[in-house]
């Protein structure tokens, strides 16, 4: 009896003990997996992070050097302006300066006889500024004399800075020497000629 008991307390220990080891066992794997699968998630998680990390890098990289592109353009377009703006003055002043009474003096007369030969009529106005018109008057007189008598026309426009325009009495066809619009004549060519330079000097920075 004695013998019997010791082997069913034997067995029942042993049982219980592999019992134990097993369930030991069960908790310990099912921890590992929970362990294994945390980490998993982890690392996604921490890869998505460094990616989303990335993107918003490489977002505010792009933005940052958009805007200074567009901060240079913006500066390039403005000192291009500000030169042109220079250079149209420059022109404007220089065009005016260059009609002085000594040009109109030989340049009007020759206009209107050129005027004239193409026509073959006198109907014709001259338009100057009044200070130009009073100071060339007895120059004209003397010059256009026989035009004058045929129906040629001095007269004066504020408006005008320098220069002359020249067409027939009705207006309906003229030709514009003024120093403004020949000034405008040259600026119009300058203007694209200093876009052109400002570009070659950009791509050269």
């Amino acid at each position: 009896m004695d013998v019997q008991l010791q082997e069913l307390v034997n067995k029942i220990k042993k049982d219980g003990v592999e019992a134990a080891e097993a369930k030991a066992a069960e908790i310990i794997a099912k921890a590992e997996e929970k362990a294994a699968a945390i980490q998993s998630a982890a690392k996604k998680e921490a890869e998505e992070a460094v990616k989303k990390a990335e993107a918003e890098s490489a977002r505010l990289e792009q933005a940052a050097v958009s805007a200074i592109k567009q901060a240079g353009r913006n500066l390039l377009i403005s000192f291009r302006e500000g030169i042109a703006a220079e250079l149209d003055a420059l022109v404007r002043a220089e065009t005016a300066a260059a009609y002085d009474a000594s040009v109109l003096k030989e340049l009007v007369p020759a206009a209107v006889k050129g005027w004239i030969a193409q026509s073959g009529t006198d109907d014709l106005a001259v338009i100057l500024s009044p200070q130009d018109a009073k100071k060339l008057e007895a120059d004209f007189a003397a010059a256009l004399k026989s035009h004058l008598a045929k129906g040629l026309e001095i007269k004066t426009d504020s408006g005008v800075a320098g220069g002359f325009r020249i067409g027939t009495r009705d207006g309906a066809s003229y030709y514009d020497f003024s120093a403004e619009s020949v000034a405008d004549l040259f600026s119009a060519y300058l203007n694209p000629r200093v876009g052109a330079i400002m570009r070659e000097a950009a791509k050269e920075l």
